[in-house]
């Protein structure tokens, strides 16, 4: 929970400053030539972090996957940019 809370103070903040944009997804990192450098998990397999890089860009993306069973939306993903 306390993931998701930094996540959307992040982007708040980051609406706020006027740079609002879309939101990367996986695949468009991908195609774009990002390279994925960390993966973590959570013991109980339904959460998981991507960490991706591109060479001629200073910072990073993180990717927050999350499997819920209850959801309509059973696999929701939030990218942001680390700065």
């Amino acid at each position: 929970m306390i993931r998701y809370g930094v996540a959307a103070l992040t982007l708040t903040a980051g609406l706020s400053a006027g740079t609002a944009q879309a939101a990367p997804t996986i695949e468009g990192l991908l195609k774009d030539g990002w390279e994925i450098v960390g993966l973590a998990g959570n013991y109980d397999v339904r959460t998981s972090l991507l960490l991706f890089r591109k060479k001629d860009v200073t910072y990073l993306v993180q990717c927050s996957t999350l499997y819920d069973v209850t959801r309509d939306k059973r696999v929701v993903v939030n990218c942001y940019e680390l700065h």
